[in-house]
């Protein structure tokens, strides 16, 4: 069997050893470098040639997000990110990961954590799953040729021609009340940017989000993607009632549901028990939005491991008045989700990820 590559950075020569050490108790993973900055990374990366590279956020000379974009721009590698829970740690892991960095863990202690052991399981988990990660999003020339090469015409499902589900012939709707969910994990964060910040204003509808994140996470991934967006976007809050034009995205270890209040909708937040293996979870909130009998509903599945929102699809389409719209495996970093929702034989278009947010508009008008 081919071991996974592995090149560790990080400026502390006890967090190098100690993640070097977890490695090698791996059969399926060989580290063959270790660097102590950016710097000195960029330079082992042509030398040793790695199949992933761990990569810490915070280092001297040249930091973990100035070395990660010049990787992305030149030679994209999968980098799986490790970083601290505090503020300015949870921000910069969130650029990264919008910058190309496949995923993240977060360091239990700090800088150095001297209980690294915490997240051993969790490290080699996301590294071999960031070695089977999809780099053709990453790289300009072939992502580039195959969206000039693939029209809007050509890559429609060939249920996209269908009237919307919820569009009767001949019935005049008066206000028609809407919803839109998006779920995604691995890669996310980059998919999130792309689809949020193409979304204009004057959707009509809210727009509740689930991002496999840890807590501490979630609020920096909805400032950061406030700043590039024409609608809101907030960390969600319990209670709190739903505005159109607004993007939520559920808090870490925390699932988020919706309810009727009156005529409003209202966003709910809770500790039970988690799905999948995840909380917030994809499926509990998709399951939630399928209790809206009156509200025409728009599901979105993009990039991420797992089957996590396919039973809360089921669950929305056997309620009726929803349009699904999944990733395709072009430019899924990971086509696990999206796979599994397909699957079901109940999306009704797949699309890349540069027109999915064009796709969302275009049922919203329906």
């Amino acid at each position: 069997m081919k071991k996974i590559k592995i090149l560790v950075v990080d400026d502390s020569a006890f967090m190098r050893k100690v993640i070097t050490d977890f490695f090698k108790e791996d059969p399926r993973l060989q580290v063959v470098g270790t660097a102590r900055n950016g710097q000195d990374a960029l330079l082992k990366i042509e030398e040793v040639q790695p199949d992933v590279m761990t990569l810490d956020v915070e280092m001297p000379i040249l930091n973990g997000l100035e070395t990660l974009k010049q990787i992305m721009e030149t030679n994209p590698l999968p980098v799986v990110m490790l970083s601290s829970t505090t503020y300015e740690g949870a921000y910069n892991t969130v650029l990264a990961m919008q910058y190309g960095a496949i995923d993240f863990i977060a360091k239990p202690s700090g800088a150095i954590s001297l209980d690294l052991h915490k997240i051993k399981e969790q490290l080699i988990e996301k590294v071999v799953l960031a070695s089977k990660a999809n780099l053709r999003a990453f790289k300009k020339n072939e992502y580039d040729t195959f969206v000039l090469n693939t029209s809007l015409t050509s890559i429609k499902n060939s249920r996209i021609e269908l009237e919307a589900p919820w569009k009767i012939a001949g019935a005049v709707e008066k206000q028609v009340k809407r919803v839109i969910c998006i779920g995604t994990s691995t890669g996310g964060p980059k998919a999130l940017q792309e689809v949020l910040s193409h979304l204009p204003r004057g959707l009509n509808a809210p727009v509740l989000v689930v991002q496999h994140m840890p807590p501490g996470f979630t609020k920096s991934l909805a400032n950061r993607l406030n700043t590039l967006s024409d609608l809101t976007v907030k960390e969600a809050e319990d209670g709190e009632i739903l505005q159109k034009d607004t993007v939520y995205v559920a808090p870490g270890g925390y699932h988020l549901t919706v309810r009727k209040m009156g005529t409003a909708l209202t966003a709910h937040l809770d500790e039970t028990e988690s799905r999948k293996g995840h909380r917030p979870s994809v499926d509990v909130l998709f399951e939630s939005i399928s209790q809206l009998k009156e509200y025409k509903k728009i599901a979105v599945i993009l990039t991420g491991m797992g089957t996590d929102g396919t039973e809360g699809l089921k669950a929305l389409k056997l309620a009726g008045n929803t349009y699904a719209i999944a990733e395709s495996e072009e430019t899924s970093i990971v086509f696990g989700m999206p796979k599994s929702a397909i699957g079901t034989n109940l999306v009704d278009n797949i699309q890349p990820l540069t027109f999915i947010s064009g796709t969302i508009s275009q049922y919203l008008q329906t």
